[in-house]
């Protein structure tokens, strides 16, 4: 079981620490599931960077970058270093802390 830590950008928004995450989801799916706003319009098949999250801890518990995933990343708003698309990171067998930031969800307004 993962414990999933979501920081947050946008301003007024409290971190939200989600505790006995089951292996086999994505990040995206666990925020979804617990009514965490991150943006998914290709509906979760690496085809666009509206559910970019930058992972700050626990990189080590999640799949590598593909090709793939890196070429949508590149298309991503103040991409970095540690930028992934959540519906890519999915949990591995096993467990651990992953804690990822949000950028501010307020960009994708009016789309």
């Amino acid at each position: 079981m993962y414990t999933i830590k979501f920081n947050f950008e946008q301003k007024g928004l409290t971190p939200v620490t989600l505790e006995n995450v089951t292996p086999g989801q994505s990040i995206l799916e666990a925020a979804l599931e617990n009514n965490i706003e991150l943006h998914h319009n290709c509906g979760m098949v690496c085809a666009c960077s509206t559910c970019h999250l930058y992972v700050e801890k626990g990189e080590d518990l999640l799949p590598e970058l593909t090709d793939r995933e890196e070429d949508f990343i590149d298309r991503a708003v103040n991409p970095r270093i540690n930028s992934r698309l959540g519906c890519q990171c999915i949990l591995e067998e096993g467990s651990g802390l992953i804690e990822v930031t949000l950028p501010d969800q307020t960009q994708f307004l009016g789309e």
